[in-house]
């Protein structure tokens, strides 16, 4: 049987199967609740969380492609008849995330007041009610808000935990982490915008103003000033608060470790991908 074709199928199964089993890993507590974090600390915490879920998935990929560097073009690892009953549904689900992802790159019929859009180019988008309705302080505030958007490509970043987490339907956990990082998202950029010299008081204002206005993204790669699903009354809370310290240190040790994960598969994949493959119930001998 061709390589590829068997390749193929044991990327949906397997890598579908490792993300989807660990997207029912519990979420830890409301980003909200955590008032003894940054909001930058917050975010960077929630970001892990999304994407340590879908690691086993990366190990299973890497042991694939570890496997098929080392065979032939020509496997004597076949698929049998019986895989259907596992590649259909996991199928399905990638099928459902890639359209998802592809409506979320539209852009919406009527964007929010103040939004931050483009994955590879992002750039500031603001409606003329906007302008008209806030002052120039408030204006530049939730300007400088969305600037931090760009300078990070929220935009992107949102596309891709939003796909990470469509492949992990319908597990309510993988939804609550998503949800949990954008509210996070939101008050590291608040944060960040008053290091950059915002007033707290004018951000809260022009958050006020923008949620009256009642604009939302949906479900679209559309970074905004209001968020989704944000309690209000504790993010103005936090704006009116000084701003807490707590920068964030990226982890070293973390990156090392997932690439020694990621590393170890691929090599296990190439010295013991047959004796792995022929152990599941749908591969030949």
């Amino acid at each position: 049987m061709d390589r590829d074709l068997v390749l193929a199928a044991m990327v949906l199964v397997l890598c579908g199967a490792g993300a989807w089993l660990t997207s029912w890993v519990p979420t830890a507590s409301e980003p909200g609740d955590r008032r003894d974090l940054s909001g930058r600390q917050l975010e960077a915490r929630a970001w892990r969380r999304i994407w340590l879920t879908v690691l086993p998935a990366a190990a299973a990929l890497a042991a694939m492609f570890g496997w098929a560097w080392q065979e032939p073009s020509v496997t004597d690892e076949p698929l049998l008849p019986t895989a259907a009953l596992v590649v259909i549904p996991f199928g399905l689900l990638w099928v459902r995330c890639a359209v998802r992802a592809c409506l979320a790159l539209r852009r919406p019929r009527e964007l929010p007041p103040i939004s931050t859009v483009g994955l590879l180019r992002p750039r500031v988008v603001v409606a003329d009610q906007l302008e008209a309705t806030l002052d120039p302080d408030a204006l530049g505030a939730a300007l400088a808000h969305e600037q931090i958007h760009v300078r990070h490509w929220d935009p992107l970043r949102i596309w891709l935990a939003q796909i990470a987490t469509d492949l992990q339907w319908p597990s309510p956990w993988a939804r609550r982490r998503f949800d949990h990082w954008l509210t996070s998202l939101e008050l590291a950029r608040d944060e960040e915008a008053r290091l950059d010299g915002a007033s707290g008081d004018d951000l809260a204002a022009a958050i006020v103003a923008v949620a009256r206005l009642g604009r939302r993204a949906g479900d679209r790669a559309v970074a905004c000033l209001t968020g989704r699903d944000l309690s209000l009354a504790s993010r103005v809370a936090r704006l009116l608060d000084p701003v807490p310290p707590g920068d964030v240190r990226r982890s070293i040790a973390l990156s090392l470790a997932v690439v020694t994960v990621l590393v170890a598969s691929g090599v296990v994949g190439a010295s013991y991908g047959d004796d792995l493959l022929r152990a599941l119930p749908f591969i030949g001998c």
